[in-house]
This record gives C-alpha cells, sequence and structure tokens, in this order.
C-alpha cells in the first residue's frame, strides 16, 4: 500500500503542475495578443521611416555625412543583448546567449561588451564577459521613452568614440509558435548609396534643409530601431512561453494518464492479493 500511496501522491502533484502551467499559458495567450499588436503596428512606422531617411540621403551632399553613419576602424563593439527577466519559455533566452556566444567567437579579435536587456542575458554574460550596462529594468515600465533613453546612451558612446560598431541581438517575432533569433547591425546605420544610373528627383522642396532633417530622423530611427526590437522580444516571449507551457501541460497529461493506469493495476493486483491471502485462509480452516 505504500507503493500506491506514493502514485497517489505523485498523481496529486502532476495534476497541481498542470493547473500552474495551463494558467500560465492562459495568461501569456492574453499578453500576447496585446504585444503582437504593439510590434505590428511599429513596423510598417519603421521601415518608413528607414526608407525616408535612405531617399533624403540619396540627394544629400556626402562630405556631410551623419556622425552615426560614419564607419571608422573596429577596435571595440557593442553588443545589445535582449532577453526577458524570467524563464519558463523554452529556448527563448538560450538561443539569445547561443547567438551572442557565436558573435564572441567570431569577433573575437576586437574588444567586446555587452549591453543586456533582460535579467537572462546578464546572468548568463556577467561572469565571463565585460557588461557595459544591465538594462533590465525597462520591462517594469515599458515605453518609448524608456527604451530611447537606453538608446541615447548608446549613441552618445558611439559619438564619443566608445565603440566603432553596435549590433541588436533580439528574437524577432514571426507567429506565436515561431521566433528568430536576429543580428542586426545598429550603429554606424547603413545609408543606402545612389546608384549611378539611378536618377534623383531634384523638385523636392526640403525645410529647413537635408542635413538638419537627416540630424533629426537619424536618432529617432536608431531609438524606434532598438525599441521595435524589445518589442519583437516581448511578443516572442510571450508566444514561446505559450508554446512552452503548452507542451508541458500536454506532457504532464500523458504522465499523469500513465501514472493512472500503472495505479489502476497495481490497487487491482493488491485486491487479487488480499483476495487470494482471504481464500487460502479460509481453505486451511476448512481443511483443519
Amino acid at each position: 500500500m505504500a507503493n500506491l500511496k506514493e502514485i497517489r501522491g505523485r498523481i496529486t502533484s502532476i495534476t497541481s503542475t498542470m493547473q500552474i502551467t495551463r494558467a500560465m499559458k492562459m495568461v501569456s495567450a492574453a499578453k500576447l495578443k496585446k504585444a503582437q499588436d504593439a510590434i505590428v503596428m511599429l513596423r510598417p512606422y519603421s521601415e518608413k521611416l528607414q526608407e525616408i531617411i535612405q531617399n533624403v540621403n540619396s540627394s544629400s551632399d556626402p562630405d556631410q555625412i551623419s556622425v552615426y553613419a560614419q564607419k571608422r576602424e573596429v577596435k571595440r563593439i557593442l553588443f545589445i543583448a535582449v532577453t526577458s527577466n524570467r524563464g519558463l519559455a523554452g529556448a527563448f533566452n538560450s538561443s539569445i546567449v547561443k547567438e551572442l556566444n557565436n558573435q564572441f567567437r567570431d569577433k573575437s579579435q576586437y574588444e567586446v561588451e555587452v549591453l543586456t536587456i533582460g535579467k537572462k542575458a546578464f546572468d548568463a554574460v556577467r561572469r565571463t564577459r565585460a557588461v557595459y550596462s544591465n538594462e533590465s529594468a525597462v520591462f517594469d515600465n515599458l515605453n518609448f521613452d524608456t527604451v530611447a533613453h537606453v538608446a541615447e546612451g548608446v549613441m552618445t558612446s558611439f559619438r564619443e568614440g566608445k565603440f566603432d560598431e553596435v549590433y541588436l541581438i533580439y528574437n524577432k517575432f514571426v507567429n506565436a509558435a515561431t521566433q528568430e533569433v536576429t543580428a542586426e547591425q545598429l550603429l554606424p546605420i547603413s545609408m543606402a548609396e545612389k546608384a549611378e544610373d539611378t536618377q534623383v528627383e531634384t523638385d523636392y522642396i526640403f525645410e529647413p534643409n537635408r542635413n538638419e532633417i537627416l540630424d533629426n530622423l537619424i536618432p529617432k530611427a536608431i531609438k524606434t530601431q532598438v525599441f521595435k526590437a524589445v518589442l519583437d522580444s516581448v511578443a516572442s516571449e510571450h508566444g514561446a512561453r505559450m508554446t512552452a507551457m503548452h507542451k508541458a501541460t500536454d506532457n504532464a497529461q500523458a504522465l499523469k494518464n500513465d501514472l493512472v493506469i500503472f495505479y489502476n493495476k497495481a490497487r487491482q493486483a493488491a485486491i487479487t492479493n488480499e483476495i487470494l491471502e482471504i481464500v487460502s485462509g479460509a481453505e486451511a480452516l476448512k481443511n483443519s
């Protein structure tokens, strides 16, 4: 009976786990809708902003290039790694850490520092790499101004020459079940060059002028790119956690079913043994 009691305890424990994973799945599903709407609305704006910058730049004086587009000899690199503050999201966080380690190996000849957005990234790299800054608190009050403040600090460091290149590493949201690990260059920004056979219209009126427009648009585009990466990561996190909790619930249900069958068989065997003992005892008394 002790064995049956142990099995009953395991069944009860698994049932409690299923309730937790099912609740976490429902919470992530509810948060995913809001996060998905946010990133879907931001993407067209971000893409159009990049397009405007490239169009304005195509007719600008090449000698007056923005400081954020200036390429220089690469000596120091900053990686901005975006993860979550919590786990239980499958491979969501570990995939970012893996990509970050791959980047470290590929760029081992440079001085590398990491700016972490998310406690999981900070915990993974703080013992082995120089952490430039830990900005995990942005998730406590996630909005454009909070992320823009982080981006402004990175832009200032780039202007001052502390870093020659800056890269973003994050999970790009595709759908609830799919997230793509993305590594993209944030600084210096990529300015599309005018092809020789491209005819550029010259009847545009720029107010106040092209360079001032770029000086205002480029910082905004950089901040928007960082904000988009964070929103992509948030939506990906909820999708990954919802999928992980769905699988965990299914696995717990399958394990519970197996234990129930095993319990019933063991219970039936115990009852059969008791009946056999009773019958044997009765026969012994009868024969005596």
